[in-house]
């Protein structure tokens, strides 16, 4: 409960005011008779009557405070907020390749940099529809779009390379892209999005990115294309077995290359943007500025209904007031 006009409980003041100096003024008019011995009067107790004489006053205050409360204009109010969420339709695809697991990203290889960096973007999206394709030379619906991010966060967790997964190594650009398109075709949302992460460039499957390219345009979606990792000969790690059957981690020479030219020209040629990350914690940065991009708009609207309450504090008013004055007249009136 609200009320309307505060100021008008100064007004308790005036009445406090009020009551003290009629209680004073009624002190000094009390009558008195003189008696030569009072010890016959001893034994007499004051009976019911007189020790409610306050009452009628009590209640002429109490009315005014009602009436006070009444002058505040108290109110119930009823607050409803009506969201129109224009979310937006988001498919990742992901190279699982085993060039991913090269460690020149933190926290510790290319590829759990970009699940735990997936994950934080996730965790920032409140109504977007959100799903996963993973490719390495071939590709799969890890996820369809949905709006279950604990289910999505906790496939993204069991994300392991195709070396581990025991699939098809490679990097096929064209089926990736064409399998995460193809998860957005249906989508009636006004903003469609893939968000497309690899570190090499198109050297297997049956659908060539230039095809591929062509759908993603047909459908009408935009592309963020992100090359994660350095160019350059580096290293890449390779699980072997020593003379005892233990597994040991070796690395072998490996020629890193991202294929920019196709990148750039995906994220161009569909409205999106190119993104290199290169360096450690600059994937969260890229996801940062995609999540800046492509904002889910929300329309908020606020209505706010008042219910006055001032008639039931004037009527309670009134009651205690002809209540107060019956009692006067009447059980409890004065004689001088």
């Amino acid at each position: 409960m609200s009320f309307h006009s505060p100021e008008a409980f100064w007004l308790i003041l005036l009445l406090i005011g009020a009551i003290g100096w009629s209680l004073w003024s009624r002190q000094k008019k009390q009558a008195s008779l003189l008696f030569s011995q009072v010890h016959l009067f001893s034994h007499v107790g004051a009976t019911m009557r007189v020790r409610l004489m306050f009452l009628p006053i009590a209640l002429k205050g109490l009315a005014l405070i009602f009436a006070i409360i009444a002058l505040a204009r108290p109110q119930q109010s009823d607050t409803r907020v009506k969201k129109n969420v224009e979310g937006i339709d988001i498919m990742i695809a992901l190279d699982i390749s085993d060039s991913m697991l090269i460690e020149d990203m933190k926290p510790l290889n290319r590829l759990e940099a970009a699940k735990q960096t997936i994950k934080s973007f996730v965790a920032k999206r409140s109504s977007d529809r959100i799903g996963v394709v993973i490719f390495a030379g071939e590709s799969f619906t890890l996820v369809p779009l949905t709006l279950d991010y604990p289910l999505l966060l906790g496939r993204m967790d069991e994300v392991t390379t195709a070396q581990q997964a025991h699939i098809k190594d490679g990097t096929a650009i064209g089926i990736a892209l064409a399998n995460a398109s193809g998860k957005l075709k249906e989508s009636t949302a006004k903003s469609r999005v893939v968000i497309f992460m690899t570190d090499g460039e198109n050297n297997s499957g049956t659908i060539d990115p230039e095809t591929a390219l062509e759908i993603a345009k047909g459908y009408g979606l935009k592309i963020y294309s992100i090359g994660v990792g350095r160019d350059g000969p580096t290293r890449i790690p390779v699980m072997q077995r020593d003379v005892f059957g233990n597994k040991v981690k070796t690395y072998q020479p490996f020629e890193s290359t991202v294929n920019e030219d196709l990148l750039v020209r995906m994220a161009k040629e569909t409205g999106g943007r190119y993104f290199r990350a290169s360096k450690e914690d600059s994937l969260q940065g890229v996801f940062n500025d995609i999540d800046q991009l492509e904002k889910t708009k929300i329309d908020v609207n606020k209505y706010t209904r008042y219910t006055e309450l001032f008639k039931t504090y004037l009527l309670m008013a009134m009651i205690t007031y002809l209540v107060a004055l019956l009692l006067e007249r009447t059980w409890l009136r004065r004689t001088p």
